[in-house]
C-alpha cells in the first residue's frame, strides 16, 4: 500500500501546527487513549493510530490540536512502515514513539493445547515483532529529532507485569511481553545516548476489555496495598514522566499498585 497522502480516506488531520510530535499506536480507547490526551496536553502533535476503530480516531484527531490519526494493520508489515511514514510526514520530525498496541486472549495457563501455534505466531508477531518494526522504521526520524532539539528522542513500550512476574492472561502473553522487556533493555544500550527506550509494565487496568475479569478485579481489591486496578490516566502519568526525562533509560516501570509486594 502506498504512503498515505493529505486526501487519502485512511489517514484524519485536524488542529493547529506544534513542534514535537509523538506516534502512540492503539490510541483510540483505553490506556493507549488516556496517553495520547496527556501528550497533547503537554504539548505534542499526536498521531493517533487505531486498526479498526476509524471512526473513533478521527473524533480524537478533531479534539486534540494538532493531531492526525492513521489507520495501520500492524500485524502487516508495510502498514508499519507506513504509519511510521504519515506521523514523520505530519510535521517533518517523530520525537517520541509509544507502543502500545497489542492482542491478548484469556488462555489457562495449565491448558497447554488452546496455545495452539497460530496463537503463538499472532501474539508474537503484534505484541513483539510489531514494536520492533516500528522502533527500525523510526530510527532515523527519532535520531533527526534529537540532533534537532538537542535532547534524546524517547521510545516508550508498553508491557505488562506478566512479563516480570509468572502471571498473566496466557502464557504466549506473558513471554511475549518478557521478550519485550528485554528487548527494551538491549535497545536502550544499542541506541543511546541518542534514543532513550523504557518500558511501562502495568497490572490490571480499568478499561473496557477487563471489566468482565471479575476474579482478576476482587484480586486486586483485596491483595494489592492500592485497593483497586490502574486508572488509564495512571499509565498515561508513568509515560509522560519517561518521556519527560532526558536521562533515564533503560528501565521497566511495574505498575501495579504494589501487588508484586504481596
Amino acid at each position: 500500500m502506498n504512503d498515505p497522502v493529505p486526501n487519502d480516506n485512511r489517514v484524519c488531520a485536524a488542529g493547529p501546527g506544534r513542534e514535537r510530535v509523538a506516534l502512540v499506536t492503539g490510541s483510540t480507547s483505553g490506556i493507549g487513549a488516556a496517553i495520547a490526551r496527556r501528550l497533547a496536553a503537554d504539548g505534542f502533535a499526536v498521531v493517533v493510530h487505531s486498526r479498526a476503530s476509524a471512526e473513533a480516531g478521527r473524533a480524537m484527531a478533531a479534539e486534540l490540536p494538532g493531531a492526525l490519526y492513521v489507520q495501520a494493520d500492524l500485524e502487516d508489515d508495510a502498514e508499519r512502515t507506513r504509519l511510521v511514514a504519515a506521523a514523520v510526514g505530519h510535521r517533518g520530525r517523530l520525537d517520541v514513539l509509544v507502543n502500545n498496541a497489542a492482542i491478548s486472549w484469556r488462555i489457562p495457563h495449565a491448558d497447554l493445547a488452546a496455545a495452539t501455534p497460530e496463537v503463538w505466531a499472532r501474539m508474537n508477531n503484534l505484541n513483539v515483532i510489531a514494536p520492533w518494526r516500528l522502533i527500525t522504521a523510526a530510527e532515523g526520524a527519532l535520531r533527526a529529532a534529537a540532533e534537532a532539539a538537542g535532547r534524546p528522542a524517547s521510545i516508550v513500550n508498553i508491557s505488562s507485569h506478566a512479563g516480570v512476574r509468572p502471571k498473566g492472561a496466557s502464557i504466549p502473553y506473558a513471554a511475549g511481553k518478557a521478550a519485550l522487556n528485554h528487548m527494551t533493555k538491549l535497545l536502550a544500550a544499542a541506541l543511546a545516548p541518542a534514543i532513550r527506550v523504557n518500558a511501562v509494565a502495568p497490572g490490571l487496568v480499568d478499561t473496557p476489555m477487563t471489566a468482565d475479569w471479575t476474579d482478576m478485579r476482587a484480586m486486586w481489591r483485596d491483595r494489592a496495598p492500592m485497593r483497586r486496578p490502574a486508572r488509564p490516566e495512571d499509565i498515561a502519568d508513568l509515560v509522560a514522566m519517561l518521556i519527560a526525562s532526558d536521562y533515564v533509560t533503560g528501565e521497566i516501570v511495574l505498575a501495579d499498585g504494589g501487588l508484586n509486594l504481596t
